[in-house]
């Protein structure tokens, strides 16, 4: 008896299939190529780095800078501040833009279309263009028994409020692109059983939104933690400043050590990969609503 032997024909790879795979790799080595490089010096210590160089096999590795940034820079302190500004700032933004992505999705007016391009104009104007007039604003308004210097200026709150500024915008256009997708049967059915407006928007529409709500959250919460401009510029009191502007504490006047600072760095950026880590799932999924609906 015999028995065919049937061979699957493989598909021949293409060039271009190659020449991409190779463009995908050498990019991915070129973008982790300054963060190992980073790991590996803040391994080292700097009396070794400054006999043999950087590029120099090393004798011993250690987690000695590490715990010297956490503890000379008073990095527990200053990551407090930064909660203290990003947790407000990306709740508030998220609700405040959600309402007028609500407003602006679900009902029809003629101003429609130019109250969203308004609160999406303000991303296109560059931050450096209003510091002078922003800078002396926040000098004038007086904020007594509100906050530690007694106006808006050098406070979180003062840093809560711009960001929810800068950021509401975009906010606003990607919700409301979002809930334009939802059924409009949803609000009408809601509506017709007597529904008030904040009802249809808060116990109907905003549910729906959570894998977009859950994107938007990622990326205000990194963009808003690593936030370095405007902490410069809006906060004077080394005590006050979110912890990216606290590294300039391992810098000294007259040496800075690099593989000091490198640890400060990485161990600035856990946070993030901890908030990206937790929320991957409703990122990934929020990002990709969608994308095969016509």
């Amino acid at each position: 008896m015999s028995t065919a032997v049937v061979t699957k024909q493989r598909t021949p790879v293409r060039p271009a299939r190659i020449l991409l795979h190779v463009f995908l790799i050498g990019t991915s080595l070129a973008w982790l190529a300054p963060l190992l490089w980073a790991v590996y010096a803040a391994l080292r210590p700097y009396s070794e780095t400054s006999n043999k160089g950087y590029v120099s096999w090393p004798d011993k590795l250690n987690l000695d800078n590490f715990t010297n940034a956490f503890t000379q820079s008073d990095m527990l302190h200053y990551f407090g501040n930064t909660l203290l500004i990003a947790v407000p700032a990306v709740l508030l933004t998220l609700f405040l833009s959600s309402m007028v992505a609500f407003y602006v999705s679900r009902f029809d007016f003629r101003l429609n279309i130019v109250l969203l391009l308004v609160f999406t104009a303000g991303n296109l104007l560059p931050q450096q263009v209003i510091i002078t007039p922003l800078y002396r604003l926040y000098l004038l308004i007086d904020l007594p028994g509100i906050t530690m210097s007694g106006k808006l200026y050098d406070s979180a709150l003062g840093l809560v409020l711009i960001h929810i500024a800068f950021q509401s915008g975009f906010c606003a256009f990607v919700l409301s692109n979002y809930m334009r997708m939802l059924p409009h049967e949803l609000t009408e059915a809601a509506l017709v059983d007597g529904a008030s407006v904040w009802r249809m928007y808060w116990q109907v529409v905003l549910p729906l939104c959570k894998p977009a709500m859950a994107a938007l959250a990622t990326l205000l919460s990194i963009w808003i933690y690593n936030d370095f401009f405007w902490a410069i510029v809006l906060i004077s009191t080394g005590e006050n400043m979110p912890i990216t502007s606290a590294l300039n504490n391992l810098s000294g006047q007259f040496f800075t050590d690099p593989n000091l600072v490198a640890a400060g760095a990485l161990l600035t950026a856990i946070p993030t990969l901890i908030v990206y880590f937790a929320l991957q799932r409703q990122f990934v999924s929020g990002l990709t609503l969608g994308a095969n609906k016509g």
